[in-house]
């Protein structure tokens, strides 16, 4: 295989459906996405770890959903690692690519060297926002932390949230290609099983934590073998083979569900981009005093504001802030 053909499934989520199954998926690769993201910031190995997977999990799911704006995911926990947010924001036309970014909040101190990085969560909820932009009602929809990995989280909330089998296989680290620099790379795939679950579950209650709905409690009959053979078949995939990039997407595809009539639809390509300007910082102001601003000017008598998923440093005459402003952003700035 070509250095070409590994650049060319960099950064990009390839759709596709499990013909004999009725199961869609998603392959994602996320290359300079997740360095990007990473590198915005100096978290700690375990903190990283567990961004990669929330922006892994992010691509994945961002695409499959008919979006017009952005779909967030929100993890919050009692635990060292407090929050950690992603937003995956839809094409802004045909042939655009998608973007993604990703934050975290911890207690460097309170974090234990060694453990699990999903240990470091705690009890909390895993949330999942879709904002289809103005004039809509966004939407949320949570469930409790559960399982051992964000991936166990986001596959309880399919179940619990919209019924709906969801699993995914990810893979994600640091690795370096022969001449080149060590750098972060990911993979994972997603299956989706999309007939009704029966409308006697929700009131039965699951099989899963706390009594929270699994895959295995939406589907029975041939529905059923479909997901649990789909699963056996994904269950083969090694950590190299979602990582890439010697293999590629669609050869894994064949390799894993060759025997499920798979086909391939257009892929999706993403990049590192955030939303955050000078104007929307303004905007977060405007709803504050002069008193307020006072509090917030520093001993240099600016304002500053730093964006949290890309760093980006912003600063404000004091007298331009608020609702209460007596300038005019760009005079005397």
């Amino acid at each position: 295989m070509t250095s070409m053909t590994q650049i060319a499934w960099d950064d990009t989520v390839l759709p596709f459906q499990l013909d004999r199954s009725d199961i869609r998926g998603r392959i994602a690769r996320l290359d300079g996405v997740l360095e990007k993201i990473l590198t915005q910031h100096s978290y700690p190995p375990l903190v990283e770890a567990l961004v990669a997977e929330a922006a892994l999990l992010t691509a994945l799911i961002g695409q499959t959903i008919k979006l017009r704006w952005k779909l967030s995911l929100q993890v919050r926990g009692d635990g060292p690692v407090r929050i950690i947010a992603t937003d995956y924001y839809a094409p802004a036309e045909e042939g655009a690519p998608a973007r993604i970014r990703a934050w975290a909040s911890f207690d460097a101190d309170a974090l234990a060297d060694g453990a699990d990085p999903f240990s470091q969560i705690g009890t909390g909820y895993f949330a999942v926002l879709i904002d289809q932009g103005e004039g809509t009602v966004p939407y949320q929809g949570l469930t409790p932390i559960a399982g051992t990995s964000l991936s166990d989280c986001a596959e309880t909330y399919f179940s619990q949230s919209e019924q709906l089998p969801t699993r995914f296989a990810l893979s994600f680290g640091r690795s370096q290609r022969p001449g080149e620099v060590e750098r972060w790379r990911a993979g994972g795939v997603m299956l989706q099983h999309m007939p009704k679950a029966s409308p006697f579950v929700a009131s039965e209650g699951g099989s899963g934590e706390g009594g929270l709905l699994r895959a295995d409690d939406l589907l029975d009959g041939d529905e059923g073998d479909n997901w649990s053979r789909a699963n056996l078949l994904l269950d083969t995939v090694e950590a190299m083979e979602l990582v890439g990039p010697q293999v590629a997407p669609t050869d894994l595809l064949v390799r894993l569900f060759h025997e499920e009539g798979p086909r391939v639809f257009d892929a999706q390509s993403v990049m590192f981009g955030c939303s955050c300007s000078e104007d929307k910082v303004r905007q977060s102001l405007s709803i504050y005093s002069a008193k307020d601003i006072g509090h917030m000017t520093t001993d240099d008598g600016i304002v500053t504001a730093d964006c949290q998923f890309c760093g980006a440093h912003y600063e404000f005459e004091p007298a331009t802030l608020g609702f209460e402003a007596t300038q005019v952003a760009g005079e005397g700035e």
